[in-house]
């Protein structure tokens, strides 16, 4: 009697890097769509405490404190996977970048690139925005800036708010960031980006770890593809610098790469999207999802 079963072959590894990519994309149109304001609503708590203090008034539970204690909270949790999925201004770099590297290809000419060494040191940049910001609010001085933020203006973009002349100044700022965006990716979420810096600072409880003894010699895959430059291993003092985008996982070739030392694959899509559904469940109870 002839069999009708057939055995499906497993994907390959760029069949599977494909289709994580596809689910990468997904999520991050899905939080960019309903959730662009979760970033600005974050760093709007650092500084409404930066300015309380300053002030010396008591703190008080806000919005923008809730959102700020939800997104640290998730992301001593699970990692920087706000990071790497559901920040609006990350995805919109990463759609900067992407574009950057077709446009390259078709002309085929490449931008100059930064040398991991000065990259490296570049990323101390965002704790001084952060400082500074602090300082900034905390002096009463930061209320007195308004128009220069570019976050501010593409918050105000997403919402579907034209911003007038008023905002010049952030308008430039922006389009400054977007040229860095094109030249280096993730260039705003590793030397700009001040929430970028209190995620970093964060004790987290799961992190990308690799397993070294079964590497294969002279790899380094996770190394030349990691966005932010770091080696994947636990005990590398800036795993914090990990936004756990999964593309370490997606391109190694032994699937050394695992979550929480617990997950054989960090970025298997199961998981992936289960921990996009808690933040965006979240999210939802927050108030920081709207509805189109």
């Amino acid at each position: 009697m002839i069999s009708l079963k057939t055995e499906q072959k497993p994907a390959s590894p760029k069949q599977r890097l494909t289709q994580r990519r596809h689910l990468r994309a997904g999520i991050q149109l899905i939080f960019f769509l309903l959730a662009p304001s979760v970033y600005t609503a974050a760093f709007s708590g650092i500084k409404e405490i930066a300015t309380a203090i300053g002030a010396g008034e008591p703190l008080a539970f806000s919005s923008f404190a809730a959102a700020l204690i939800v997104v640290c909270v998730y992301t001593i949790v699970f990692g920087r996977f706000f990071c790497g999925y559901a920040c609006a201004f990350g995805s919109f770099g990463d759609a900067v970048y992407a574009l950057s590297q077709l446009i390259q290809r078709k002309l085929k000419r490449r931008l100059p690139q930064i040398p991991e060494t000065a990259v490296r040191r570049m990323q101390k940049l965002k704790y001084l925005v952060l400082a500074v910001i602090v300082i900034l609010c905390a002096a009463g001085v930061y209320a007195g800036l308004s128009g220069w933020s570019p976050w501010d203006v593409f918050s105000m973009l997403t919402a579907f708010k034209w911003c007038g002349s008023a905002y010049a100044l952030g308008i430039v700022l922006l389009v400054l960031i977007m040229i860095g965006m094109a030249v280096k990716e993730r260039f705003f979420c590793q030397f700009l980006c001040p929430m970028g810096a209190v995620f970093a600072l964060l004790p987290v409880v799961g992190r990308y770890t690799r397993k070294r003894e079964t590497c294969l010699m002279r790899c380094s895959a996770c190394v030349k593809s990691c966005p932010v430059c770091v080696e994947t291993d636990a005990d590398n003092a800036r795993m914090g610098e990990c936004i756990s985008c999964g593309k370490c996982s997606d391109i190694c070739p032994k699937r050394n790469i695992s979550y929480a030392g617990c997950v054989s694959d960090g970025n298997a899509p199961l998981a992936v999207v289960v921990r996009a559904v808690i933040l965006f469940a979240v999210c939802a109870v927050f108030g920081l999802v709207r509805m189109l």
